[in-house]
């Protein structure tokens, strides 16, 4: 159940930024939500929060739960300033700032990838801002040249963004990657990444600038959630045995015949055990 994309906002920055976001009430609409969501989509071609999560706001809205999607800086239709470099504090500020603009304290925060090292960023230097973490495949616990290794991200640089060479059939190629049953990738999925992608700048890619933040992981008190594929093509599942090592409050739900999108390969499994997580926690 993935319904149609819904309305549009955006938050306002001072300087002439603004973020896309979109947000969606528990449903019933009587009922008070028992917590915020905030989702935190990946890097790579033609990403944006919707893209990333559509299978999965309904089902979490329905069990009682106040999503947020928005796209990060320099994706779908928020800004994509190319005089700032993309590092982990300015994706940070953008996730905090928003948060600000809609009058939210606290949140658990659900990223993948790129969105993963945000939620992970945010909660080391604004713990009293987050309540639970849950994380696909994150980013940022890995050094540069680790990722650099695997056979996803080779790939993604092989044929640049904005080069000549990428076309629609090499961002096929690239989304197939990002999962293990290639059937998941279908023309819609292509077009709608392909449409997104006419108005990506390469620069967020180019400047982006993730740290390696295994070392800070055991200040993280706050309870995780953490969902990996063994046939991540993009960031290595041993991630999941670093934050389990590291962090004090964590599970981690490891499955074969799964890719870098958990939360679109197997969504049913994965809105499931979110819902038990949030509810219960690591009882």
């Amino acid at each position: 159940m993935t319904g149609q994309a819904p309305a549009s906002h955006f938050h306002e920055f001072a300087e002439g930024l603004a973020l896309h976001y979109t947000s969606h009430d528990p449903q019933p609409e009587t009922k008070a939500a028992k917590d915020t969501l905030i989702f935190i989509h990946g890097s790579g071609p033609g990403a944006s929060g919707w893209s990333n999560f559509k299978h999965n706001i309904a089902p979490l809205q329905a069990a009682g739960y106040r999503c947020v999607v928005f796209d990060q800086w320099g994706y779908g239709a928020s800004s994509k300033p190319t005089d700032r470099d993309h590092t982990l504090a300015f994706f940070v500020e953008g996730l905090l700032s928003l948060m600000d603009g809609l009058d939210i304290d606290r949140a658990t925060l659900v990223g993948n990838s790129l969105g993963g090292a945000v939620a992970l960023g945010a909660a080391l230097s604004h713990p009293d801002r987050v309540n639970t973490l849950i994380l696909m495949a994150p980013g940022g616990i890995e050094s540069k040249e680790d990722y650099f290794a695997m056979p996803g991200i080779q790939e993604m640089v092989k044929y640049p963004m904005g080069s000549p060479e990428f076309d629609r059939d090499v961002l096929a190629n690239l989304l197939t990657l990002l999962v293990y049953d290639a059937a998941a990738v279908d023309d819609a999925l292509i077009d709608e990444r392909w449409a997104t992608l006419q108005t990506q700048n390469p620069h967020v890619l180019v400047s982006m600038a993730i740290p390696d933040l295994t070392d800070q992981l055991n200040a993280i008190q706050h309870p995780i959630l953490v969902f990996w594929g063994t046939d991540d093509q993009f960031c290595p599942a041993s991630g999941a045995q670093k934050l389990l090592k590291h962090c004090h409050d964590t599970q981690v739900v490891l499955l074969n015949r799964c890719g870098h999108w958990v939360m679109t390969e197997y969504p049913h499994l994965f809105n499931r055990r979110c819902v038990d997580f949030l509810e219960n926690g690591n009882a």
